[in-house]
């Protein structure tokens, strides 16, 4: 099976070799059918410590590094201005 990949905005990267992702999905309502934007963080490891806030990355699934962390830095998109 492929590993997944998300695009999002680093939101966070004070901590040591982590930056905190935010991915926007968005899916119609079941029902009304109307576009619903849902938000959410993942913390992904960063070894290189290249990402800052603001800026569009790319995630990919791998193994477990920590008790929350089960992201990694694919590669930075576009940097923040």
């Amino acid at each position: 099976m492929p590993k997944k990949e998300k695009i999002g905005q680093v939101v966070s990267n004070k901590m040591n070799k982590t930056i905190v992702v935010e991915v926007a999905e968005y899916n119609p309502h079941p029902k009304y059918k109307k576009i619903i934007a849902t938000t959410k963080n993942y913390l992904a490891e960063d070894a290189k410590e290249i990402c800052g806030e603001g800026d569009k990355v790319k995630i990919i699934e791998n193994r477990p590094v920590s008790k929350l962390k089960r992201w990694s830095v694919a590669e930075v998109i576009q940097k923040a201005t």
